[in-house]
C-alpha cells in the first residue's frame, strides 16, 4: 500500500497490536501467532501492528521482526500490517528494511534506545529512518523520544512518507499543538497503555483512533467501546469502563511490565497459546489470572 493509502486505512477505525507468540523456550511460535492474527483479522480492525510494543518488540532481533511481520502478512487477509522498528538509527533502518522486505504495509517507529536526545537529534533520527524505506512511517512520541510540534512539522515537510503521529505521553497540550499545527497532513493515533481510559478526552483534540491492546482477547468489547466513543455514547463507555477497564487497569498496575504481560495472559485464557513473555518481563501470577478471567467472563456476558 502507498503511504497515503495506509494513512487512510489507519484513520478509518480501531487498531491493535497482536502479542508475539513464543514457545516455552522463548523461541518464536509462528504457527500459533498466525492463527491468532487470522482470528483477530475477522473483527474489523483497520490495521494490525506486528512486533509492536505489546508484541514485545524490545525483546526481538531485527531478523525476528522480519519473521513476525511476514507471518502476520500471511495470516491477516485484507487487514494491513504495520511493523515495529526502533533502537538506534542504524538498527532502526535495518529493521525497517527487513520489515519492508517481509511485506509490511507501514512502519511504527518506536523510541530510540536509552538516551535522552535534543529535538535536532530526534529530527535527524526519524528523517534517516524515513529515508531508508518507501513505506509510510508513524512516529511514536513516548518516553525518551518526544518530538515537539515544530519538530513534527519539520519532519512532515522533509519526509513525504511520514504519515502518522502516535502519542504515548498523555500530554494533551502537546498533542493539541501537533494536531492544530499539522491538521490533515498526518493521522493521529492514541497510544497510552489501555488507551480506552483516555480515548474520550483525546478524541476531543483530534486523536480519532487508537491501538487497543485488549482487542487481543476481547475484540468484540474493544470494538463496542470504540464505536461508542466515536458516536459520543457516554453511557455505553461508562458502563464498559466500570465493569471492565477500571478493574482491568488496577490489575495491570500491580507490577511493572504488566501492561504487556496481562494481554498475553488474556490471550492464553481464551484458549490460545501465546507462550510466556520474554525476560525482563514476568508473567501474571495464578491468582491474577483468575481475576482477569472474571473480567473476560463479564465481557462475554
Amino acid at each position: 500500500m502507498s503511504p497515503d493509502e495506509i494513512k487512510g486505512r489507519i484513520a478509518s477505525g480501531l487498531l491493535s497490536f497482536p502479542v508475539t507468540h513464543f514457545h516455552e523456550d522463548f523461541s518464536l511460535n509462528l504457527e500459533s501467532y498466525r492463527s491468532h492474527v487470522e482470528w483477530l483479522s475477522g473483527f474489523g480492525a483497520a490495521a494490525l501492528f506486528a512486533a509492536g510494543g505489546t508484541g514485545e518488540f524490545f525483546s526481538l532481533s531485527p531478523e525476528e521482526v522480519g519473521e513476525v511481520t511476514r507471518a502476520a502478512k500471511e495470516a491477516s487477509g485484507n487487514v494491513p500490517i504495520i511493523a515495529g522498528c526502533g533502537y538506534g538509527t542504524a538498527l532502526a533502518r535495518e529493521t525497517a528494511r527487513r520489515a519492508e522486505a517481509a511485506g509490511a504495509d507501514g512502519l511504527l517507529l518506536l523510541p530510540h534506545y536509552l538516551m535522552e536526545a535534543p529535538q535536532e537529534g530526534i529530527y535527524r533520527h526519524v528523517k534517516a529512518v524515513c529515508e531508508s524505506t518507501g513505506l509510510g512511517v508513524i512516529i511514536y512520541n513516548r518516553a525518551n523520544s518526544v518530538a515537539n510540534a515544530d519538530t513534527v512539522a519539520r519532519l512532515a515537510e522533509a519526509c513525504p512518507n511520514l504519515i502518522g503521529f502516535k502519542d504515548g505521553t498523555g500530554k494533551v497540550d502537546l498533542v493539541r499543538h501537533v494536531t492544530a499545527k499539522l491538521g490533515s497532513r498526518l493521522c493521529y493515533i492514541g497510544g497510552m497503555p489501555t488507551h480506552e481510559l483516555f480515548a474520550e478526552g483525546f478524541n476531543g483534540v483530534g486523536v480519532t483512533t487508537y491501538s487497543s491492546a485488549v482487542f487481543n482477547f476481547v475484540p468484540k468489547l474493544a470494538q463496542r467501546f470504540y464505536k461508542a466513543m466515536r458516536a459520543g455514547d457516554r453511557a455505553t463507555m461508562e458502563e464498559i469502563l466500570h465493569f471492565f477497564f477500571f478493574p482491568f487497569a488496577a490489575l495491570r498496575d500491580r507490577e511493572q511490565g504488566y501492561p504487556v504481560s496481562i494481554i498475553k495472559a488474556g490471550v492464553e485464557l481464551i484458549g490460545r497459546t501465546p507462550g510466556p513473555v520474554r525476560p525482563p518481563l514476568t508473567d501474571l501470577k495464578p491468582k491474577e489470572k483468575e481475576l482477569l478471567w472474571g473480567l473476560i467472563e463479564k465481557a462475554a456476558a
